[in-house]
Parts: structure tokens; sequence; C-alpha cells
């Protein structure tokens, strides 16, 4: 999967990556238990609400393995659409949020595949600075730079693993769920991400290491 554009990651001079998150979710959280039984009921209303909360999300989740906006918006469309048409039967184990993001990482890996349009080897870093730019913000650009080239070198699944994580915001447990991968294997492959970061970005770390 094509690497996801970063935002800066530069905090008081310091490189910042995620701290350990808690593993384990027990299950939907009582509002969304809520909104699956209304949207169990043929309430519209709910749909709207699951549509607004996660639709970008989605979006950006399948943009960043198509690289096309387009196409990425179909996939999120086709997603909720599905989600509407089997409201009635829909199991959901950790999250409503994983298991959405499940369900557009398998359709738009679907797509590339069908399309045959994957491409391997080093993916091409889209990267854009949130404001203009100005010398005091050059160094902190280049090391933004190196931040996304450094992800960007990462074996697929520590990527994706770190992706879901730092992008979009997701406990292990609901990252699991997404990649269809067990909570231990999660923790092992950011864990290694981690590590790995900290080996290429050792020229921007402060003296030993310390992020």
């Amino acid at each position: 999967m094509p690497a996801a554009r970063l935002p800066g990651a530069l905090l008081g001079g310091r490189l910042w990556l995620p701290a350990t998150q808690s593993s384990r979710l027990t299950g939907p959280t009582p509002q969304e238990q809520e909104i699956l039984a209304r949207l169990r009921a043929g309430e519209e209303p709910a749909f709207e609400s699951v549509f607004r909360t996660h639709y970008a999300r989605l979006v950006g989740l399948a943009q960043a393995i198509l690289r096309d906006r387009a196409p990425a918006e179909d996939v999120a469309q086709d997603v909720m659409l599905e989600l509407w048409r089997r409201r009635e039967s829909i199991v959901v184990e950790t999250s409503l949020r994983a298991y959405l993001l499940r369900a557009v990482r398998n359709r738009a890996l679907n797509q590339v595949r069908h399309q045959r349009v994957a491409q391997r080897g080093a993916p091409e870093v889209a990267w854009r600075p949130g404001g203009p730019p100005a010398d005091r913000d050059l160094l902190e650009k280049e090391m933004d730079v190196a931040l996304a080239q450094a992800v960007a070198q990462l074996p697929d699944r520590c990527r994706e693993v770190f992706e879901l994580s730092r992008l979009h915001g997701l406990k292990y447990a609901e990252i699991a769920q997404v990649l269809g991968i067990s909570v231990k294997t999660v923790e092992a492959q950011m864990g290694k991400a981690i590590r790995v970061l900290r080996e290429r970005l050792a020229p921007w770390l402060p003296e030993g290491g310390d992020m």
C-alpha cells in the first residue's frame, strides 16, 4: 500500500512517535451499541450520523491505498451503502470505526488487484507542509520529510500498523480487526516500526536518541 502523507510530527524540537496504547477493547461502546441498534431498526437518522462521523476517515484510508480521491470516495460510499443494506446482520467485535475501516481497506485492495495497478518498490511520498515556507521552518520541513521517507520505507505490514495508529488514531485491538491479525502481532509490528524509525532518524534526534 502506498504510504499516506503524514502531518508534521515535531513537537518542541523533538521527533514525536506514538506512545504505547491500550491494546484491549471489550467491544462497541454503549453509544455505538445504541447507534447499531437504531441502524438495525432501519432508522435513517442513525445511518446519517454514522456517515457524518466516519465518511471522511474512510475516504482518507481508501485514498492512501488508491492514490486517487474520486475512486476513494466511491469505495467509501460503497462501504456505507453496504452497511445500510446489511444493517440487520452486521457483527461488530471491537468498534464500528474498525469495522468500517476494515471494509474500506479490503474493498480498496481488491480494486487495486483487479486493475493491476499496484506499484512495487519505494512509493512516492506526497508531502506538503501545513503552512507557507519560511526560513525558520526549513529544519522542521527537512525533519518532516525525513520522517515521511522513513515511514514509506517500512515493511508493508509495519507501515500499515504505524499509519493506522498514527494517522487514524486506532487502538491496537481496532488495528487488529482492520488488518485481520492478532493484537500481539500489532504490538510487535508497532514496536518494530518505532525501532526502525529511531535508527533511520537518528541524525535528526537529540543527542542520545531521546524521542
